[in-house]
């Protein structure tokens, strides 16, 4: 589970991140649960968009996708969303610590 401090930082890599993950009038697939299991192994984190064309919102998207993947929704807004699930073997993303309490 993400902290809000750690979500945040999420937040603020992904604005570089490319989109991969385009899921159109196929909508949720096997196929796009593949390309999202792959990338998340081998970035960790991982932007996708929602076509209009699905018939279905990029919330509902991102939650079925983070289901199938093991991964946790780190945001949606509109019709894009990120996904972020840590590599065991090789992390590549330093989170935060989740501390208790404000740091001095």
């Amino acid at each position: 589970m993400l902290t809000s401090k750690q979500r945040a930082f999420l937040r603020s890599l992904a604005v570089d991140e490319d989109t991969i993950l385009m899921v159109g009038k196929g909508g949720m697939s096997d196929n796009i649960a593949k390309q999202a299991d792959d990338a998340l192994t081998a970035r960790e984190l991982v932007k996708g968009k929602v076509l209009e064309t699905a018939g279905t919102t990029a919330r509902e998207i991102a939650e079925q996708l983070a289901l199938a993947t093991s991964a946790e929704v780190v945001q949606v807004i509109g019709a894009k969303f990120v996904l972020f699930r840590r590599n065991q073997k090789e992390p590549k993303i330093e989170l935060p610590k989740a501390g208790k309490g404000k740091q001095k």
